[in-house]
C-alpha cells in the first residue's frame, strides 16, 4: 500500500507578526495527513508570528476540514477575491499565539464554536388591550407593520432582549410573560434564517399604553392598537400568521406552540 503523500505547505508573512500559510490540494482520503503537516507549521510559526491565519476557497471542503483540525478558528468570509478564474470566495481561518490549544477542552470548544451554525434569533411581544386588539408597529424601514421586539444579541437572553427592545422602542417597560409560539423563518430577501420567539407581554389599558409609548423614531413611525381585521390588512402574510398563531397558543392554553412562517 502506497504511503499518503504529504502535502506542500508554504508560509509567508503578510504583515510584522501575521504569517499566512497554505497547501497544495488534498485528496479527499488523506485530508488527516495534512492535518499533521498544516498543523506543525502553525505552530512553528506562532513561535515568531502572533497570528497565522489561511484563506481556503468556500467551494474546497477537503481544504477547510484541515484549516479546521489543525487547529485554525474560522473567521469568516472574504468575498470576491481575485484570482486569474475570477473572484472566488475564500473562507478565512486563524489562530492566535494565545488562542487556547485545541487539545485542551476549553480550546477545542472553542475551535467548535468557530464553525458551528449560528441561527439569528428574534424576540416578538404580544401585547393586548382590554378588547383583544394587538399592538403594532409601524416600522421605517419597511412598508408592513409587526409586532415590537427585535434581534436578540449575542449571549443575550430572548426574553431579556424582547423587553430590553420594547423599552428602546416604546419607552415603556413590559417584562416579557411566558414563550407562546417558536416560529422559524426561511431564508427570504437577503436574510438568512431565523427563529422568531413570541412572549406574552399580558393585557394593558390601550389609551394609557399609547400615551406613556415614546416612539424610537428611527425605527418606529406609528403605533396602534389593531384588530384581527387590521392585522391582516397591514402586516406581512407570515407575520399575520404568526400573531394568530400565538393568539390561539394563547386561547389554548396549552404551552409554547411552533410554527414554520406562521403555519
Amino acid at each position: 500500500m502506497t504511503a499518503p503523500s504529504l502535502p506542500t505547505v508554504h508560509v509567508v508573512t503578510l504583515s510584522p507578526g501575521v504569517a499566512q500559510v497554505s497547501w497544495s490540494p488534498v485528496p479527499t482520503g488523506e485530508w488527516g495527513t495534512a492535518v499533521e503537516a498544516v498543523r506543525r507549521e502553525v505552530e512553528s510559526s506562532l513561535a515568531s508570528h502572533g497570528r497565522v491565519e489561511a484563506r481556503v476557497r468556500e467551494d474546497d471542503a477537503v481544504g477547510q476540514r484541515v484549516a479546521t483540525w489543525a487547529g485554525m478558528r474560522r473567521e469568516g468570509v472574504l468575498r470576491g477575491l481575485p484570482l486569474e478564474e475570477g473572484p472566488v470566495d475564500h473562507v478565512l481561518y486563524a489562530r492566535l499565539v494565545d488562542d487556547l490549544a485545541p487539545d485542551r477542552p476549553e480550546g477545542f470548544r472553542s475551535l467548535l464554536n468557530s464553525f458551528l451554525p449560528r441561527k439569528r434569533a428574534i424576540g416578538q411581544m404580544l401585547v393586548r388591550d382590554q378588547v383583544g386588539r394587538v399592538l403594532l408597529c409601524q416600522l421605517t424601514y419597511k412598508r408592513d407593520w409587526d409586532l415590537p421586539g427585535g434581534v436578540v444579541e449575542v449571549n443575550e437572553s430572548p426574553r431579556l432582549a424582547t423587553s430590553r427592545e420594547v423599552l428602546e422602542e416604546l419607552s415603556v417597560e413590559i417584562p416579557a410573560g411566558p414563550l407562546l409560539l417558536t416560529d422559524w423563518l426561511p431564508p427570504w430577501s437577503g436574510w438568512d434564517d431565523a427563529v422568531t420567539l413570541v412572549f406574552d407581554g399580558g393585557v394593558h389599558d390601550g389609551e394609557a399604553l399609547l400615551d406613556a409609548a415614546v416612539r424610537e423614531e428611527r425605527e418606529i413611525k406609528g403605533l396602534a392598537f389593531c384588530t384581527p381585521e387590521e392585522v391582516a390588512e397591514r402586516c406581512a402574510d407570515f407575520t399575520a400568521r404568526r400573531i394568530d398563531a400565538a393568539l390561539t397558543a394563547l386561547r389554548d392554553g396549552s404551552g409554547p406552540a411552533y410554527t414554520e412562517s406562521g403555519r
